[in-house]
């Protein structure tokens, strides 16, 4: 693979721009508070780095957290125990509410708008989020639930969701979520974990065009879920009705009706439970993966505030169900006191513009999305910069899979010249990112900017040596407030070691293979579980799927190695435009595309199309799975898959066959 060295700036901030940035008054709040070092972006990171402690309570001063002491009055001490990795505690003194923090405005501004793919518009106020807020705590604590319980949401992108979780951490309980496209499996397997007293769900939402009923899912579910006192329908949808007499079935504006309007807000400790996320469980039952209150909020508030640069009134919008962590991400901008836009639906139904056409609709400032939709996109021929206006729009975030070169000189060509174009990089395990954007830095073509601050993001070789310009595991040798409090029912830590602390004892690997340029910049080369090892030598997949996908033909592609006669070999699954078939000239242009622009290594023995590919109910391509299957080994957990009829493709391939 070629030094990123070598690549373009695609962009860089104007003077002007950098100037009026967040990233710079925090740079000045810094320097103006003990800190005269600190001057531009290297050095505070450095300091960062450097003095971990005083920079996270400098940002609890800037970003004027409020706790039991006051706002933006950061308590002492800073840490206990640190530097253990696990085992420091942030702010242990500290009592707060995350829920209070992000509903601290209390006006007429829309806290949250809302639009589905079939037209549907709804525009909730912060004093209107406020008021349901806390009829929902109300009606939960009247139900009996307290502080520690759970309560879950199996429900679409939509206002309630956002109430359930911020009226559940209002009364110290525990929030988690699945979506509604989530198989009934997949549900249980996850909430049937965590033993939840109260289920809120909607009555239907649509997708790709079509009414999906969700009631009698949500029976089924139920039935697996003993601990389960009250389900609470949102009418989402009309005609969706529940047809069961049960009293344990209420609908959300008679569970919250005749309640107080008002409440008083339940402060715990800075790590006390948030919510509960899970793992894509694709390799057996999912992880119940519980977040901090307190370290949450911090650390999506360095990223929101400086890294994005949102600000208060401006409009930000995530692509995301309430089944991804980018979800729990996007709710926390409400403590930034913006506005967040919700979106229900399929990303191209009715076409591929509907995006673009919310972005200008809403003016929004800050557009989030998966780098798959970018590349969908540039497939399809959608060129918003010459249909749409996006006169708000500053930024573009992208996650989910590494952004490819081409997917940023679409964005500038075809999308807007002048945006900060921020590939981001972290995961359902810390609830946010190792590395992401930078408002001060340029934009360079197939790289993340650099490391969030406070995060010693290092890159690994196999004898755990620090490596720059050399792929190697992602790691972070400091601890961080938004590591996880721990797993659920996980005994002395077991799995929450061994996830994360088996390869490098005292410091966090994140199972991602990725590259540091001299610069600082960052190339995520892909998951290292899914790394391919031809003749001993490690490939990551995403270099390839860089080559593969810049070909018309071909819309998206999986690569993963099969055992082959003592060796690996690389086999190459492709999903091709309609009406194009994989005959022997576009198999060899596809080798002669990854030998040309890699290594003789990364050409892949066999290539094959099919019409799908496994992916999560996040939508993330799970090649594991795929591994499995061509290995004739069982896969372990179809149920977190959104469609796992898609393995059937990739079954009795005689071409796989020894």
């Amino acid at each position: 693979m070629s030094d990123s060295s070598n690549s373009k700036a695609l962009w860089v901030p104007s003077e002007a721009r950098k100037s009026a940035t967040q990233m710079q008054a925090f740079i000045e709040f810094v320097a103006q508070n003990g800190h005269s070092e600190v001057a531009d972006w290297p050095s505070l990171y450095a300091h960062s780095i450097r003095e971990p402690g005083a920079f996270w309570q400098a940002l609890w001063q800037f970003s004027g957290l409020i706790d039991a002491s006051g706002r933006g009055q950061a308590p002492k001490p800073i840490t206990q125990g640190w530097p253990a990795m696990p085992g420091t505690r942030w702010f242990p003194e500290s009592r707060l509410s995350y829920a209070e923090n992000l509903l601290k405005r209390r006006d007429d501004q829309p806290a949250i708008v809302f639009a589905d793919e079939a037209g549907l518009r709804r525009e909730l106020s912060f004093a209107s989020l406020n008021r349901q807020v806390a009829q929902l705590a109300h009606a939960l604590k009247q139900q009996g639930v307290g502080v520690g319980d759970r309560v879950v949401g199996f429900m679409p992108n939509i206002p309630e969701t956002v109430v359930g979780l911020l009226a559940t951490n209002a009364i110290g309980a525990i929030w988690s979520s699945c979506s509604p496209d989530f198989g009934i499996q997949g549900v249980i397997d996850r909430f049937g974990q965590i033993e939840p007293r109260v289920m809120l769900c909607a009555n239907a939402y649509r997708y790709n065009g079509k009414t999906h009923d969700c009631l009698a899912k949500v029976a089924e579910i139920a039935e697996h879920l003993p601990t389960l006192e009250k389900i609470v329908v949102v009418n989402h949808l009309g005609d969706h009705a529940a047809s069961v007499s049960d009293p344990k079935w209420i609908g959300f504006s008679d569970f919250i009706s005749d309640q107080p309007d008002e409440i008083e807000f339940e402060r715990l400790p800075f790590d006390h439970p948030l919510y509960i996320l899970y793992s894509s469980g694709t390799t057996g039952v999912p992880k119940c993966i519980v977040h901090g209150q307190g370290g949450s909020l911090l650390q999506h508030l360095k990223e929101l505030m400086l890294h994005t640069d949102l600000k208060k009134d401006e409009r930000i919008f995530y692509f995301t169900t309430c089944g991804w962590m980018m979800w729990n991400w996007l709710v926390s901008a409400l403590a930034v006191e913006s506005t967040i836009v919700l979106y229900d639906g399929s990303p191209f139904h009715p076409d591929g513009n509907v995006l673009w056409d919310l972005a200008d609709e809403f003016g929004v400032s800050v557009f989030g999305t998966s780098a798959k939709w970018i590349a969908a996109c540039d497939k399809a021929g959608v060129k918003p910069r010459q249909t749409h206006q996006l006169t708000a729009l500053k930024t573009i975030l992208s996650t989910g899979s590494p952004l490819l070169p081409e997917s940023f000189d679409y964005v500038y060509q075809d999308v807007k010249a002048d945006v900060q174009l921020s590939s981001i990089s972290g995961g359902t395990d810390i609830v946010s990112c190792f590395a992401l954007g930078n408002p001060l830095l340029p934009v360079i073509q197939g790289e993340l900017q650099g490391p969030g601050l406070a995060m010693k993001v290092e890159i690994r070789n196999e004898r755990g040596e620090v490596v720059v310009n050399e792929t190697g595991e992602l790691t972070c040798s400091l601890p961080f407030p938004s590591m996880p409090v721990g797993f659920w029912n996980d005994e002395d830590n077991e799995r929450y070691l061994k996830a994360y602390f088996t390869e490098n004892p005292g410091i966090w690997s994140h199972g991602d293979h990725a590259r540091m340029t001299e610069s600082g910049g960052l190339v995520i080369e892909g998951r290292s579980d899914a790394t391919l090892n031809p003749g001993g030598v490690r490939i990551g997949t995403a270099e390839i799927y860089r080559q593969v996908e810049q070909l018309d033909e071909v819309l998206e592609s999986l690569a993963v190695g099969q055992s082959w006669e003592g060796d690996v070999r690389v086999v190459l699954f492709v999903v091709l435009r309609k009406g194009t078939v994989l005959d022997e000239a576009l198999a060899q242009r596809i080798k002669n595309q990854i030998r040309m622009n890699t290594t003789p290594r990364h050409v892949p023995a066999v290539i094959l199309d099919v019409p799908d590919l496994p992916r999560t109910v996040s939508g993330k391509i799970t090649e594991l799975a795929v591994r499995d299957v061509i290995h004739q080994k069982p896969v372990k957990n179809t149920a977190a898959l959104a469609n796992p009829e898609a393995l059937e493709y990739f079954k009795n391939r005689p071409e796989l066959e020894s």
